[in-house]
């Protein structure tokens, strides 16, 4: 071959080297597979997919090891939130006997066996005795009047409580705030106000026919306050497992930023604490734990309680407020809690809204007990008076 030919077979070699590819496509082709990201991935789109808009990286140019930002995420606030939540209507139930007065101030109830138990504050008010009496009321009674079976008002009998020495060994004795009863155990909270507040607990025993209750005056366990806000203590009990769990009355993020609830063993010695979530305005008392480790507590606010007000409420930004309380401050609602490996957290329930009957008055919503699956039973302290209700829950 001669020497043109060699240099002509070279420059075609050299010309399809250099000759350009053919332009990619501009999108995967289809498929039927799911591409799945496990949970514990990091968060980048699979390579080739496009870039999220104002990304300055070319699509598919992905740093498999970004660096943190340090700047803070903020807390998701909803733009949009339920214009109007449900609310949930309260049914009044008659009252008759010592029951049906405003000092009666009951301040907590809880069920042993089918009797419900409702404890007035101050107990002494309702016997001959110093140490007083408790007020019950069959279950019996209670589904009978909601049935339209009866409609004679409801007559609570009185319980005698059986309590030598216990209010003298206590200073400034404001009265009883919280029961729970685990069998014919019986565990009370005291309120006593002692330059500051102090909160105690205290053990007993329950008559299994409840001829009386009786609480151990050497079982008196001091809990000290989170806050130096008068007239606030440890106002909810429960059980929870083989502990007794006491919650205290303010949680809001601005008076008590990392509230914990105090737990307590079968003879009410302290055993440790467990985590709170902060929760604005006054919690007063809370239903049993139920198999699945939720319990419901009462939530309120009225407006003259200034040391409470909060500027923002996260639960009604996050649920919205019903038709009564979108019109006004106060507040009246029962919040499902969740004991968890947290702690305490908030479940993920909206908040039950109770109808409200005056826009500027609250009921003292200061007792409560689930009613089987049906709903909840509640009852006030003193304002407006002594009331006894039902709140169906599912409506």
């Amino acid at each position: 071959m001669s020497r043109l030919g060699i240099w002509l077979i070279v420059a075609l070699v050299l010309a399809a080297c250099l000759r350009p590819a053919s332009t990619p496509p501009t999108s995967p082709p289809a498929s039927s597979t799911t591409l799945t990201i496990p949970l514990d991935s990091p968060a980048v789109p699979p390579a080739g997919s496009a870039a999220p808009a104002g990304s300055e990286a070319p699509a598919g140019d992905v740093d498999p090891n970004p660096t943190p930002s340090l700047e803070p995420t903020p807390t998701p606030v909803p733009t949009n939130p339920p214009s109007q939540a449900p609310e949930y209507p309260v049914s009044l139930f008659p009252l008759a006997g010592p029951i049906n007065t405003s000092q009666a101030e009951i301040s907590a109830m809880d069920w042993h066996q089918d009797t419900l138990i409702l404890v007035p504050q101050y107990p002494s008010r309702f016997s001959d005795s110093d140490q007083g009496a408790l007020f019950a009321l069959d279950k019996t009674e209670i589904l009978a009047f909601l049935s339209g079976e009866s409609l004679a008002p409801l007559e609570p009998r009185r319980v005698p409580l059986v309590a030598p020495g216990l209010v003298e060994r206590i200073p400034g004795f404001e009265g009883f705030e919280a029961i729970a009863f685990e069998n014919d155990r019986v565990y009370m909270t005291i309120e006593a106000r002692q330059g500051q507040m102090v909160g105690y607990l205290v053990t007993g025993y329950a008559d299994p026919d409840l001829g009386w209750i009786s609480l151990d005056a050497t079982s008196l366990t001091p809990i000290q306050p989170q806050t130096t806000i008068p007239n606030l203590s440890d106002e909810a009990l429960v059980i929870f497992g083989n502990r007794l769990v006491t919650l205290y009355e303010a949680n809001g993020a601005a008076v008590n930023p990392a509230p914990v609830a105090h737990l307590f063993d079968a003879s009410s010695q302290p055993r440790d604490q467990l985590s709170f979530p902060n929760i604005e305005f006054r919690l007063t008392d809370a239903t049993r734990v139920d198999d699945s480790g939720r319990v419901w507590a009462i939530n309120t606010f009225y407006t003259g309680d200034t040391s409470l007000s909060a500027g923002l409420d996260p639960l009604a930004l996050e649920f919205g407020e019903g038709a009564t309380h979108s019109q006004t401050e106060v507040v009246e609602r029962l919040v499902e809690f969740q004991f968890s490996e947290q702690g305490i957290v908030l479940a993920d329930t909206p908040p039950v809204q109770l109808q409200l009957s005056d826009l500027n008055q609250t009921r003292n919503w200061e007792a409560i007990a689930r009613l089987d699956e049906a709903g909840f039973l509640l009852a006030t302290d003193e304002f407006p008076e002594t009331l006894f209700a039902f709140v169906p829950y599912p409506p």
